[in-house]
């Protein structure tokens, strides 16, 4: 199937250059690698129920989202167990450590995902004896 997407020249630019460098074939082989781990890291967060270890870690423009963000803290509070910054620039870099319910945290991922500020969201999840995977 052929498609076309809209995205920025400086990100085709980056993945170009990692796609040539990992002695790929063609950036259509590189997209469909892409895809499948996208596909796979969501998927593990869509089919997990019940307690849950996660960490989330995103990049986000400071100026452009910073007090949403702290809103959006506050609101998951109960799940979020600790969190780590760092400052580069206009652009920060968070982990929030978060235990608890997989519904809630899937949440909070996704409020994440909704601002335009934050770049990207990454999941690290560990399933505790009273989780499953659907």
């Amino acid at each position: 199937m052929r498609t076309s997407f809209n995205i920025p020249d400086e990100v085709v630019e980056d993945f170009d250059r990692v796609w040539q460098e990992q002695g790929l074939d063609s950036r259509s082989r590189g997209v469909r690698e892409a895809m499948l781990e996208y596909i796979e890291a969501h998927s593990r967060l869509e089919t997990t129920s019940g307690r849950i270890v996660a960490l989330l870690g995103y990049d986000y423009q400071h100026d452009e989202v910073i007090h949403d963000l702290h809103d959006v803290h506050h609101e998951y509070q109960d799940v979020i167990q600790s969190m780590s910054h760092t400052h580069q620039g206009d652009w920060c870099l968070e982990a929030v450590f978060c235990r608890g319910d997989a519904e809630q945290i899937r949440s909070l991922t996704y409020r994440l995902r909704d601002f335009d500020g934050v770049r990207r969201v990454r999941v690290m999840l560990i399933p505790t004896e009273r989780s499953r995977a659907t």
